[in-house]
């Protein structure tokens, strides 16, 4: 039987785990600016692949479909939280790539990180020291670290060495704080 992140990530039942684990989208969950790199519209080919407007393939990080998945069957509730300056395409791609599935919550716009986590609060009910969040800006870890969430850097994308190290800091966190 595989062992699932949880498992891995503890010993124990009794161990912390995050009640919402949140993902920027630019060079976190897909190698490149949304706003930059790809020109819109998108489209789904019969290939399974997405492309923009000239032909040119728009793809994410490879461990990344497969740690959705597992986070989201294994009962952990998934959010997106990016400081894109073109919302539409990013939800886009998010849908295109079947991600939707996956995400409870969006926060896709403009502005501080502080304030898109400041929404998850008001509708999910969870305090911030009860999330894990990966980015790859470190201003936007600085700050998530200042009021209380868990914020774990993202140098060459998400992996599933990544997503156990953000689960082990998180549970590590949650015993200091005891």
């Amino acid at each position: 039987m595989p062992m699932t992140y949880q498992t891995r990530a503890n010993i124990s039942n009794k161990m912390a785990r995050p009640k919402l684990i949140v993902f920027d989208l630019d060079y976190t969950l897909w190698p490149f600016w949304v706003d930059t790199h790809h020109d819109p519209p998108f489209l789904k080919r019969s290939d399974g692949q997405v492309y923009d407007r000239h032909g040119k393939m728009v793809i994410c990080y490879p461990d990344v479909p497969q740690v959705l998945h597992r986070l989201h069957s294994e009962g952990y509730t998934l959010a997106v939280a990016s400081r894109s300056s073109t919302p539409p395409e990013a939800h886009e791609l998010c849908h295109l790539f079947d991600w939707d599935k996956y995400f409870t919550y969006k926060e896709i716009y403009p502005g501080s990180k502080v304030t898109h986590f400041g929404r998850f609060v008001e509708e999910s009910g969870i305090p911030y020291e009860d999330m894990l969040f990966f980015d790859d800006e470190q201003r936007n870890i600085i700050e998530l670290r200042n009021i209380g969430v868990t914020s774990i850097m993202v140098n060459d994308g998400i992996t599933k060495a990544l997503i156990k190290e953000g689960l082990e800091t998180f549970q590590h966190n949650r015993q200091q704080h005891r």
